[in-house]
């Protein structure tokens, strides 16, 4: 009889592009089928929330707001570890570490930098548990995008040889994993997801989101506004490529409803943006080949609204990936556990093919406690 392996306790801190909260998940990875042990979510506290907005563009006094932010983000995630692991009634003396990605503030490739602030040694200090972090830099400094990272993990988890299997994650921004069933893997930022949506009806209706696209759903989509948005460059630029809110934000928005020239209600806005998000996912999706089934995470997969008019431009079924049993909300936390894991085991985490990295590369800086 052979004894069950030591548990092998990785934690995954994930806060997105849409500043909305903070996911943790606790996975043990000690067989080759990883088991999700507990979760925990926590928003984040406005003011923090205000103050990481504000960082999205330049300002006055940028380095001090950058550290004094960065230090209350990483208080909130040892709050949060802290709830997890009672939550689990492990300790921390049973985690190897944790994988924390950071809140993304800059993301310029093209420049050859990206920023996730988070201090990291605070949190190992805060939490007694070594922090994998900072992992995208290393991809970057090898000639990628640094972004998309989680290909590598939806092919470790999610991957058959059975269909042409695409996983989407719509959080702020979206990006698609195509996981062939020759085991040829690809993946890109497909445009925004829900961050313009949630720009626009923040500003209209004083809410973080779009409550399963109702607001959205009571508009009509302009085509002559969706046409014009589609006209940006990133849309038919060749993967791959990434990118953010550096630049899809508010003046992004605002400059294309300027050079509109005629009203449109707002609700029809929200639906243009909707249908900009569905677009230019089955568009990327489609550019892929032939596809059989596709799973959604992320926010956008409880968007219903949203989830529909990915539908009407695929000929395939579009589902949640709890189908495939993990919970929409924590693919992403979940994917920087794996890749704390795949950092202490000294293993790559990123997939050239879809970063454009020059190589394979062991993604992470550890603090160790």
């Amino acid at each position: 009889m052979t004894a069950n392996p030591s548990p092998r306790y990785f934690i995954g801190l994930m806060t997105g592009t849409s500043l909305d909260g903070i996911d943790a998940v606790l996975v043990d990875f000690a067989t080759p089928t990883p088991e999700l042990i507990a979760t925990h979510s926590a928003d984040m506290p406005d003011e923090l929330r205000a103050d990481l907005m504000r960082l999205q563009s330049p300002s006055d006094n940028e380095i001090h707001l950058t550290h004094l932010a960065a230090n209350a983000h990483s208080r909130v995630c040892a709050d949060v570890v802290a709830h997890l692991l009672q939550q689990a009634n492990i300790t921390a003396a049973q985690i190897i570490a944790i994988g924390n990605h950071g809140q993304t503030i800059r993301h310029r490739p093209e420049l050859g930098y990206t920023i996730q602030i988070g201090n990291n040694a605070a949190l190992a200090e805060y939490t007694g548990i070594t922090v994998v972090g900072d992992f995208r830099s290393r991809d970057i400094a090898a000639g990628g995008q640094g972004a998309p990272l989680v290909p590598a993990f939806h092919q470790a988890i999610f991957g058959t040889n059975h269909t042409n299997r695409v996983i989407v994650n719509i959080g702020g921004i979206a990006n698609i994993s195509w996981l062939g069933q020759d085991g040829y893997v690809s993946g890109f930022d497909s445009g925004p997801g829900n961050v313009l949506m949630d720009l626009w009806v923040q500003q209209h209706k004083g809410l973080h989101y779009d409550a399963n696209g109702e607001w959205a759903a009571s508009g009509r989509p302009d085509e002559g506004l969706l046409t014009q948005m589609l006209s940006d460059p990133y849309f038919s630029h060749p993967a791959p490529k990434s990118t953010g809110r550096d630049l899809f934000h508010r003046h992004w928005l605002e400059s294309h409803l300027a050079q509109f020239n005629r009203a449109i209600k707002a609700e029809d806005v929200q639906a243009t943006l909707a249908q900009l998000t569905a677009s230019t996912i089955a568009s990327a999706i489609n550019s892929q080949g032939k596809v059989d089934e596709v799973f959604v995470c992320g926010g956008g997969a409880y968007n219903q609204y949203l989830m529909d008019c990915i539908a009407a431009q695929l000929a395939c079924p579009v589902l949640s990936t709890a189908n495939l049993g993990v919970d929409p909300s924590w693919v992403e936390a979940y994917a920087f556990a794996w890749l704390a894991m795949r950092c202490i085991d000294r293993q790559s985490g990123n997939l050239p093919a879809v970063t454009g990295a020059a190589g394979l590369r062991i993604l992470g800086a550890i603090y160790p406690h």
